[in-house]
């Protein structure tokens, strides 16, 4: 044989009849059986490369090695997608390729039309001698091939006339004794137990290859999944905005049709307005249904027929006294609300990943789940430092009721940056106890008498209603803030001066002395922050009736927009009443550690400091945890390099990504920047506008495996508003906003059906139809001429809607310009000629 060397070889591409002679080859059951039985089998490839090269085919092994690798790929890829490749058209070489690695009977082809046969190209004695040469000599491996072997079909290509001849083998000399020793120690190896192992390995391998190439198409089928989930929720919200554009725009023709006529003398009133009212919009809300609690009936009934409502869901008529308890201790035991009930069916059945799939997911408890790494981490640097493991024998004996000092000046510190303070706070101003509820009961209990009241506004965190009323037997004036936008209000549930001098009136009107305020800031369960300009009306109204003020900022560091600024009241230039304002803070919710009780009390007046002090024997913070949180707020760097800021990025995008869900379910919600929750409107999956109905649905959530937080937890006036806790980790909110949607669509159907079989008037007035702010007007209830509704009416809906979303601040006047050049023309001609 001349071969000439390397650089004559022929390229990568192969001819068809080469393809046969190498299948020829390869097929045969020796050089199977011998591929099998080694881990090493480039000797093998080369041999048919020896084979080959005597047929004028000039291959090398590892050319021989890479088609036939190539040609098992392409055929595990067709078989395993079950399709043919390139449009349908059929692999020439795919049964012979099944046989052989199936070990399926051979099959044979007829000649169709535009084909041609690997045997055809063997016609007559040329096929008889060319199998016997192969089988006698030309074959290194011992085994004969069937003649009816390599009947493949063959597509005619446009190369075929230049590929390739099939030549005669020459045997050579003293190859069948060499095929016969190696077929001698074959049969010797084949003996081997290792052979048993090796062949469980190479299966293994296979079912390995097979099982990933299983997973590829999973991770592919999800992709796609999630591809077509968020293109679903581009449109839902392309739908949504077009809808919204479409109401401001038709209320703004409205106002000019209005404009138009007085300009001309016409008789219709042109009245501004005094302030948005869209009572009319929810008065059928109010009186839906007869049967459960009506929300005006319960803001009507004087404050001592409400002692239960305004504690929680308190059911005394399901109680039976305890001859073992006093009275208090009885009003204690019958003290539980939805929260506890949750909270410990939540417990008993607690979801997780691993052990628990089908737990309960608990949207109801206000804890930040998004920061566990980076607080766990900390505290585990800090444990390995020196300064941290301290152990002085001061933090083992009893201290300073209010606290170790070294604490309570970090603390002062702490709060003159954090609180921007005009001038640095003093230390002998700070208590410390175990938890912001230890202070409100502490406060509540110096402040107030037994029978004496504070006044909150509503809705707000029941845990107050607890925390004031078990120890001090102290009771709240409740506030109630609407969702609608009536007087000087701007927005739903804004707390004004003109409530709270109405709640404070009716209380002393009643005969309750009121001796304190309570203000929530940032808000919960709203999420509400209260500008400087509140905060000093609220202080000052509470001078002027001499009222102390407790301010909880707990959530003061958990502000996660840029857009939105947090103000403190210790902030403040100057304080209406110095010596009767009280700031609590704590590190529970803004540091992500509700199981260590911290929380701080900042005062100028020490008789309330002192007063608090003595009830710190019973809540008190022991001296090592002291050390610690004192470690703690004392590194600044981590805290704004490194916690804060990854802390608001993942509190917004969890709040994101809940927000969007809820804009695609249609569901209303105030759209706030503070805390971990939102407020949400459910009140369309009400059939009546009652607390017991906003009950069933709680628990309806609750059956299905997710706890919220229902509104009358947290005192609301409307019944069906609900909190959910969105600071939670991505894959919990997904399973947990799955099976909101589930219990909204199954509930939305069933009252769908119930309308049918019985029709009701008000359909779906009253109900609000925004999603990114509540608007409380129904398309029912829309002006629909300028002679149903005054200018002052369409201007006060208009600046609703504008309010509402961020229309504004996509379609500017430049935008519209570069967009339509012409339309802004011609409007600028007319604006011109006016």
């Amino acid at each position: 044989m001349d071969f000439r060397g390397k650089k004559y070889e022929r390229g990568s591409n192969w001819s068809d009849p080469e393809v046969v002679e190498l299948l020829q080859l390869w097929a045969d059951e020796s050089v199977q059986m011998e591929l099998e039985s080694c881990l090493r089998n480039q000797h093998v490839f080369n041999r048919i490369a020896e084979v080959l090269r005597e047929k004028g085919i000039h291959r090398t092994g590892d050319q021989c090695r890479e088609k036939i690798k190539k040609m098992k790929l392409e055929y595990r890829r067709i078989k395993d997608n079950s399709k043919a490749p390139r449009g349908g058209r059929t692999w020439k070489f795919y049964e012979v390729m099944d046989r052989v690695l199936t070990s399926r009977p051979a099959l044979a082809y007829g000649s169709l039309s535009g084909s041609m046969m690997a045997q055809q190209v063997l016609q007559g004695s040329m096929v008889e001698s060319y199998h016997h040469q192969f089988a006698s000599s030309a074959l290194p491996f011992g085994h004969s091939q069937h003649p009816e072997l390599m009947e493949i079909k063959c597509f005619s290509e446009p190369n075929m006339a230049n590929s390739s001849r099939i030549q005669n083998v020459v045997p050579r000399p003293g190859f069948s004794a060499l095929h016969r020793l190696r077929k001698k120690r074959k049969g010797q190896r084949m003996k081997d137990p290792l052979d048993d192992l090796l062949l469980k390995t190479l299966t293994s391998q296979r079912a390995m290859e097979e099982r990933f190439l299983q997973m590829e198409e999973r991770r592919f089928q999800r992709d796609l999944d999630v591809e077509e989930r968020r293109m679903q929720l581009e449109q839902r919200r392309f739908e949504l905005e077009r809808e919204h554009e479409f109401r401001m725009f038709n209320v703004f023709a409205q106002m000019l049709s209005i404009l138009k006529q007085s300009h001309s003398g016409s008789s219709s009133s042109v009245a501004m307005p005094r302030g948005l009212d869209f009572s009319q919009a929810l008065s059928e809300i109010a009186g839906m249904g007869g049967g459960g609690s009506d929300p005006q009936e319960t803001r009507a009934r004087p404050l001592t027929e409400r002692r239960f409502d305004m504690h929680g869901f308190c059911n005394p008529s399901n109680f039976q006294r305890s001859p073992y308890l006093s009275a208090r201790g009885n009003v204690a035991n019958i003290f539980r609300g939805s929260t506890e009930e949750g909270y410990k069916a939540y417990h008993a059945d607690k979801y997780d990943e691993d052990k628990n799939p089908n737990g309960i997911i608990n949207f109801g408890t206000s804890e930040n789940k998004l920061c566990f790494d980076l607080m766990s981490k900390r505290l585990e640097e800090q444990l390995t430092q020196t300064d941290m493991n301290l152990m002085e024998p001061p933090l083992l004996q009893y201290p300073d009721w209010k606290g170790h000092m070294f604490l309570r000046e970090e603390v002062a510190r702490f709060l003159t940056y954090y609180c921007k303070a005009p001038a640095p706070l003093k230390a002998e101003n700070v208590i410390v106890l175990n938890g912001c509820g230890s202070l409100f009961s502490a406060l509540a209990t110096v402040l107030c008498d037994p029978g004496e009241a504070v006044l909150i506004a509503t809705p707000f965190y029941g845990g107050i209603t607890q925390s004031v009323f078990l120890y001090g037997n102290v009771k709240l004036v409740y506030a109630y803030l609407d969702s609608k936008i009536t007087g000087t209000s701007t927005r739903p549930f804004q707390l004004t001066v003109e409530k709270l001098e109405k709640a404070l009136q009716d209380a002393r009107a009643e005969g309750v002395t009121v001796r304190a305020l309570i203000l929530l800031n940032p808000q919960n369960p709203l999420g509400d922050i209260y500008s400087l300009s509140e905060l000093r009306d609220y202080l000052e109204f509470a001078k002027r009736h001499e009222l102390h003020v407790i301010v909880d900022e707990i959530y003061m560091l958990s502000v996660f927009d840029e857009s939105a600024t947090f103000h403190s009241v210790l902030g403040m230039d100057r304080l209406p009443d110095p010596q009767r304002t009280h700031v609590m803070w704590g590190i529970s919710k803004d540091f992500a550690v509700s199981g260590i009780r911290f929380g701080t009390l900042y005062t100028e007046n020490q008789d309330v400091a002192n007063a608090v002090a003595s009830l710190c024997y019973f809540h008190g913070v022991c001296g090592p945890v002291q050390h610690k949180v004192a470690q703690l707020l004392r590194d600044r760097d981590w805290i704004n390099q490194v916690y804060l800021r990854a802390n608001h990025a993942r509190l917004k995008a969890a709040h994101t990504y809940v927000t969007d869900e809820l804009k695609t379910l249609g569901v209303p919600f105030l759209n706030r920047n503070a805390g971990f929750f939102v407020w949400i409107d459910f009140r369309k999956y009400l059939r009546t506008g009652t607390f017991e109905e906003e009950m069933l649905l709680w628990r309806r959530f609750l059956d299905n495996k997710v706890l919220l937080s229902c509104g009358k937890a947290f005192e609301c006036s409307e019944p069906g508003w609900f909190r959910i806790i969105f600071a939670d980790k991505t894959h919990r909110l997904q399973l947990g906003m799955q099976r909101i949607r589930k219990v909204l669509e199954e509930r939305e159907q069933e009252i769908q059906a119930e309308e049918k079989e019985q029709p009701c008037q008000s359909d779906q007035d009253g109900k609000a139809d925004s999603t990114d702010e509540v608007i409380f007007v129904s398309r029912h209830q829309e002006p629909t001429c300028a002679g149903s509704s005054n200018l002052g009416d369409l201007i006060g809906l208009l600046q609703q809607q504008m309010r509402s979303s961020d229309w504004l601040q996509k379609n500017t006047a430049e935008q519209f310009a570069q967009e339509k050049p012409e339309i802004y023309d011609v409007f600028s001609k007319l604006v011109g000629k006016q």
